[in-house]
Protein backbone atom coordinates (compact mmCIF):
# COMPACT_ATOMS: atom_id res chain seq x y z
CA UNK A 1 0.00 0.00 0.00
CA UNK A 2 2.80 2.83 0.90
CA UNK A 3 5.10 1.69 -2.01
CA UNK A 4 2.14 1.91 -4.33
CA UNK A 5 0.86 5.50 -2.90
CA UNK A 6 4.63 6.67 -3.33
CA UNK A 7 4.69 5.87 -7.00
CA UNK A 8 3.50 8.21 -9.67
CA UNK A 9 0.25 7.26 -11.91
CA UNK A 10 2.90 6.43 -14.84
CA UNK A 11 4.96 4.02 -12.86
CA UNK A 12 1.99 1.70 -11.51
CA UNK A 13 1.73 -0.56 -13.66
CA UNK A 14 4.83 -1.30 -15.42
CA UNK A 15 6.27 -4.63 -15.66
CA UNK A 16 7.41 -6.26 -13.79
CA UNK A 17 6.60 -5.02 -10.89
CA UNK A 18 8.71 -3.35 -8.15
CA UNK A 19 8.35 -3.91 -4.56
CA UNK A 20 10.64 -0.80 -4.43
CA UNK A 21 9.69 2.11 -6.72
CA UNK A 22 12.33 3.82 -8.56
CA UNK A 23 10.93 7.13 -8.94
CA UNK A 24 8.95 8.20 -5.64
CA UNK A 25 6.71 11.29 -5.04
CA UNK A 26 4.63 12.72 -2.37
CA UNK A 27 2.28 14.07 -4.39
CA UNK A 28 -0.41 11.04 -4.08
CA UNK A 29 -0.42 11.75 -0.51
CA UNK A 30 -0.85 15.80 -0.75
CA UNK A 31 -3.77 15.57 -3.72
CA UNK A 32 -5.30 12.81 -1.24
CA UNK A 33 -5.06 15.36 1.84
CA UNK A 34 -6.28 18.06 -0.20
CA UNK A 35 -8.91 16.81 -2.11
CA UNK A 36 -12.04 15.07 -1.17
CA UNK A 37 -12.60 16.53 1.77
CA UNK A 38 -10.46 14.27 3.47
CA UNK A 39 -8.79 16.33 6.40
CA UNK A 40 -12.39 17.41 7.09
CA UNK A 41 -13.41 13.67 6.99
CA UNK A 42 -10.93 12.66 9.00
CA UNK A 43 -11.51 15.05 12.08
CA UNK A 44 -15.33 13.76 11.47
CA UNK A 45 -13.95 10.07 11.91
CA UNK A 46 -12.00 11.08 15.02
CA UNK A 47 -14.84 13.02 16.94
CA UNK A 48 -17.45 10.06 16.23
CA UNK A 49 -15.51 7.72 17.17
CA UNK A 50 -14.41 9.21 20.39
CA UNK A 51 -17.81 10.43 21.29
CA UNK A 52 -19.25 6.40 20.60
CA UNK A 53 -16.23 5.19 22.56
CA UNK A 54 -17.45 7.26 25.70
CA UNK A 55 -20.51 6.17 25.62
CA UNK A 56 -19.95 2.94 24.82
CA UNK A 57 -17.69 2.60 27.99
CA UNK A 58 -20.26 4.91 30.36
CA UNK A 59 -23.11 2.17 29.58
CA UNK A 60 -21.26 -0.79 29.06
CA UNK A 61 -18.99 -0.46 32.46
CA UNK A 62 -21.80 -0.51 34.08
CA UNK A 63 -23.97 -2.95 33.14
CA UNK A 64 -21.10 -4.86 33.14
CA UNK A 65 -20.67 -3.89 36.97
CA UNK A 66 -24.71 -4.66 37.84
CA UNK A 67 -24.28 -8.46 36.09
CA UNK A 68 -20.82 -9.31 37.72
CA UNK A 69 -21.92 -7.95 41.00
CA UNK A 70 -25.66 -8.18 41.70
CA UNK A 71 -28.44 -10.69 41.46
CA UNK A 72 -32.21 -9.65 40.05
CA UNK A 73 -34.99 -11.03 38.09
CA UNK A 74 -34.08 -12.34 34.99
CA UNK A 75 -30.44 -11.45 34.96
CA UNK A 76 -29.36 -14.56 33.19
CA UNK A 77 -32.55 -14.51 30.50
CA UNK A 78 -31.22 -10.86 29.60
CA UNK A 79 -27.89 -11.30 29.57
CA UNK A 80 -28.35 -14.07 26.77
CA UNK A 81 -30.51 -11.57 25.03
CA UNK A 82 -27.79 -8.93 24.75
CA UNK A 83 -25.32 -11.65 23.75
CA UNK A 84 -27.83 -12.95 21.39
CA UNK A 85 -27.36 -9.30 19.55
CA UNK A 86 -24.07 -10.38 18.75
CA UNK A 87 -25.27 -12.96 16.03
CA UNK A 88 -27.21 -10.41 14.13
CA UNK A 89 -25.76 -9.26 11.21
CA UNK A 90 -25.21 -5.30 11.28
CA UNK A 91 -26.81 -4.57 7.38
CA UNK A 92 -30.04 -6.17 8.46
CA UNK A 93 -31.20 -3.45 10.82
CA UNK A 94 -30.26 -0.77 8.38
CA UNK A 95 -33.89 0.07 7.77
CA UNK A 96 -35.02 -0.44 10.87
CA UNK A 97 -32.12 1.86 12.52
CA UNK A 98 -32.99 4.86 9.65
CA UNK A 99 -36.61 4.78 10.78
CA UNK A 100 -35.24 5.17 14.33
CA UNK A 101 -32.47 7.82 13.99
CA UNK A 102 -35.30 9.71 11.84
CA UNK A 103 -37.65 9.74 14.47
CA UNK A 104 -35.88 11.00 16.93
CA UNK A 105 -34.94 13.81 14.44
CA UNK A 106 -31.09 12.39 14.51
CA UNK A 107 -30.65 12.02 10.43
CA UNK A 108 -27.84 13.44 8.63
CA UNK A 109 -26.24 14.61 11.82
CA UNK A 110 -23.11 13.22 14.21
CA UNK A 111 -25.28 12.40 16.50
CA UNK A 112 -27.14 9.80 14.20
CA UNK A 113 -23.95 7.99 13.78
CA UNK A 114 -22.48 8.11 17.79
CA UNK A 115 -26.22 6.68 18.56
CA UNK A 116 -25.77 3.62 16.31
CA UNK A 117 -22.39 2.79 16.88
CA UNK A 118 -22.92 2.70 20.65
CA UNK A 119 -25.85 0.77 20.41
CA UNK A 120 -23.55 -1.63 18.12
CA UNK A 121 -20.24 -1.70 20.84
CA UNK A 122 -22.27 -2.07 23.66
CA UNK A 123 -23.03 -5.94 23.84
CA UNK A 124 -19.51 -7.12 23.10
CA UNK A 125 -18.04 -4.34 25.97
CA UNK A 126 -20.16 -5.67 28.47
CA UNK A 127 -19.69 -9.18 27.61
CA UNK A 128 -15.55 -8.33 28.10
CA UNK A 129 -15.81 -5.67 30.75
CA UNK A 130 -18.03 -8.69 32.37
CA UNK A 131 -15.65 -11.50 32.43
CA UNK A 132 -13.18 -9.08 34.02
CA UNK A 133 -15.18 -8.18 36.25
CA UNK A 134 -15.91 -11.74 37.63
CA UNK A 135 -11.96 -12.30 38.13
CA UNK A 136 -11.80 -9.42 40.66
CA UNK A 137 -12.21 -10.81 44.05
CA UNK A 138 -15.09 -10.53 46.05
CA UNK A 139 -13.45 -9.81 49.27
CA UNK A 140 -12.25 -6.31 47.60
CA UNK A 141 -16.05 -5.60 48.04
CA UNK A 142 -16.60 -6.92 51.56
CA UNK A 143 -13.65 -4.63 52.36
CA UNK A 144 -15.01 -1.60 50.70
CA UNK A 145 -18.60 -2.30 52.61
CA UNK A 146 -16.56 -2.70 55.95
CA UNK A 147 -14.97 1.09 55.15
CA UNK A 148 -18.63 2.59 54.76
CA UNK A 149 -18.36 2.60 51.18
CA UNK A 150 -20.88 2.33 48.92
CA UNK A 151 -21.30 0.73 45.18
CA UNK A 152 -20.50 3.46 43.45
CA UNK A 153 -17.29 4.14 45.63
CA UNK A 154 -16.74 0.93 44.63
CA UNK A 155 -17.41 0.99 41.23
CA UNK A 156 -15.28 4.00 40.54
CA UNK A 157 -12.35 3.69 43.23
CA UNK A 158 -11.58 -0.02 42.83
CA UNK A 159 -13.22 -2.01 40.11
CA UNK A 160 -12.31 0.64 36.97
CA UNK A 161 -8.56 0.93 38.27
CA UNK A 162 -8.31 -2.60 38.43
CA UNK A 163 -9.80 -3.10 35.26
CA UNK A 164 -7.17 -1.25 32.70
CA UNK A 165 -5.57 -3.82 31.36
CA UNK A 166 -9.65 -5.19 30.04
CA UNK A 167 -10.62 -1.67 28.56
CA UNK A 168 -7.30 -1.32 25.67
CA UNK A 169 -8.90 -5.26 24.41
CA UNK A 170 -12.55 -3.33 23.97
CA UNK A 171 -11.17 0.27 23.26
CA UNK A 172 -8.86 -0.68 20.00
CA UNK A 173 -12.20 -3.53 18.88
CA UNK A 174 -14.69 -0.55 19.32
CA UNK A 175 -12.35 1.99 17.73
CA UNK A 176 -11.34 0.01 14.35
CA UNK A 177 -14.84 -1.41 14.28
CA UNK A 178 -16.36 2.68 14.17
CA UNK A 179 -13.66 4.10 12.40
CA UNK A 180 -14.21 1.71 8.80
CA UNK A 181 -18.02 1.81 9.21
CA UNK A 182 -18.93 2.52 5.84
CA UNK A 183 -22.79 1.16 5.16
CA UNK A 184 -24.24 3.39 8.13
CA UNK A 185 -22.36 6.41 7.50
CA UNK A 186 -22.95 6.03 3.67
CA UNK A 187 -27.13 6.00 4.42
CA UNK A 188 -27.48 8.50 6.63
CA UNK A 189 -25.58 11.48 6.48
CA UNK A 190 -26.14 13.72 3.03
CA UNK A 191 -24.33 16.77 4.10
CA UNK A 192 -20.52 16.39 2.48
CA UNK A 193 -19.27 18.28 5.56
CA UNK A 194 -20.33 15.65 7.76
CA UNK A 195 -18.85 12.18 6.03
CA UNK A 196 -16.71 10.24 7.39
CA UNK A 197 -13.34 8.83 6.46
CA UNK A 198 -13.89 5.72 4.48
CA UNK A 199 -16.75 7.74 2.53
CA UNK A 200 -13.60 9.82 1.55
CA UNK A 201 -11.51 6.81 0.15
CA UNK A 202 -14.42 5.61 -1.60
CA UNK A 203 -15.07 9.21 -3.44
CA UNK A 204 -11.51 9.00 -4.96
CA UNK A 205 -12.59 5.89 -6.63
CA UNK A 206 -14.36 6.84 -9.94
CA UNK A 207 -16.86 5.05 -12.47
CA UNK A 208 -14.38 4.90 -14.96
CA UNK A 209 -10.61 5.50 -13.85
CA UNK A 210 -9.71 5.87 -10.57
CA UNK A 211 -6.33 7.15 -9.46
CA UNK A 212 -4.88 4.01 -7.26
CA UNK A 213 -1.80 6.09 -6.18
CA UNK A 214 -4.50 8.50 -4.53
CA UNK A 215 -6.50 5.81 -3.37
CA UNK A 216 -3.41 4.18 -1.45
CA UNK A 217 -1.67 7.12 -0.61
CA UNK A 218 -5.48 7.81 1.66
CA UNK A 219 -5.81 4.42 2.64
CA UNK A 220 -2.42 4.68 4.41
CA UNK A 221 -3.46 7.97 6.15
CA UNK A 222 -6.48 6.50 7.36
CA UNK A 223 -4.36 3.57 9.20
CA UNK A 224 -1.84 5.52 11.14
CA UNK A 225 -4.35 6.83 14.12
CA UNK A 226 -5.35 2.56 14.56
CA UNK A 227 -1.74 1.57 14.55
CA UNK A 228 -0.73 4.38 16.66
CA UNK A 229 -3.76 3.40 19.06
CA UNK A 230 -2.29 -0.03 18.90
CA UNK A 231 1.47 0.93 19.65
CA UNK A 232 0.24 2.72 22.55
CA UNK A 233 -1.49 0.08 24.23
CA UNK A 234 0.13 -2.90 23.27
CA UNK A 235 1.48 -3.72 26.19
CA UNK A 236 -2.11 -4.25 27.63
CA UNK A 237 -3.54 -5.62 25.14
CA UNK A 238 -2.94 -9.26 25.38
CA UNK A 239 -3.36 -9.29 28.74
CA UNK A 240 -6.99 -7.99 28.62
CA UNK A 241 -8.42 -10.26 25.98
CA UNK A 242 -6.84 -13.34 28.79
CA UNK A 243 -8.40 -11.67 31.21
CA UNK A 244 -11.62 -11.18 29.67
CA UNK A 245 -11.85 -14.64 28.79
CA UNK A 246 -11.51 -16.40 32.48
CA UNK A 247 -15.41 -15.79 32.72
CA UNK A 248 -18.29 -15.71 30.48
Amino acid sequence: MLMTALQPATFLFEYPPKLIPSHMTLSNFVQAWTSQNFSVYLGNSVFVTMMSFIVIFFLSSMMAFAYSRYRFAFKGASFAILMGTLVIPSLTLIIPQFLLINQLRLFDSYWGLVTVYAASGIPFTTFMLKGFFDSISRDIDESVAIDGGSSFRLFISVILPLSKPAFVPVTIFNALTIWEEFPWALTIINNPLKRTLPIALANFQGQYTTQWGVVFAGAFIAVIPVILLFLIMQRYFISGITAGAVKG
